[in-house]
């Protein structure tokens, strides 16, 4: 029997918030996100972005990754979708699948609450990225070309989903 400990993927609570604020300030990149990086100390949650919308992954009591999964607009119209809006891993633990560890919770919890569909948005020149999500069964649903100016470049949003 192994004492090493496994990777739990769970809701977030909101004695999370520093570890995820650290968190997403360390693994921030133009690869994966459009916003401006965001200071360490920095509120992770706020009005917009609760506790309740994210799932998080831990080893040993360690925070090493989080998914935020939301209603992709406030209309019941569509209600029966859910949207990935973030998704960060710890330098340290990638290539160990808590990202996909992470994107099957969200395919999970999109099924508990009896969502058909989940979507999501990710930048055209991240491979990674989009690797997990094609290898998850998510398919390109839409592209907007040259739709954000980062570093420099221009960069496609890529529209990605499944049903659950």
């Amino acid at each position: 029997m192994s004492d090493t400990p496994a990777l739990r993927i769970r809701p977030a609570r909101p004695a999370d918030g520093p570890a995820l604020a650290r968190l997403d300030h360390a693994t921030w990149s133009h690869l994966h996100s459009v916003s401006p990086r965001r200071a360490p100390d920095a509120a992770f949650f706020d009005e917009r972005h609760l506790p309740e919308d994210h799932l998080v992954a831990e080893l040993g009591g360690d925070v090493l990754g989080y998914i935020r999964l939301v209603p992709p607009t406030s209309l019941a119209a569509t209600a029966h979708v859910r949207q990935i809006q973030g998704l960060a891993v710890a330098d340290e633990a990638r290539g160990r699948g808590v990202g996909r560890a992470l994107v099957r919770a969200a395919v999970e919890e999109t099924r508990r609450v009896g969502a058909r569909r989940i979507t999501l948005r990710v930048l055209g020149h991240n491979t990674p990225a989009r690797k997990l999500y094609a290898s998850e069964g998510f398919e390109v649903e839409g592209v907007l070309p040259e739709e954000m100016f980062l570093a420099g470049e221009y960069v496609d949003d890529v529209l990605m989903g499944r049903r659950v």
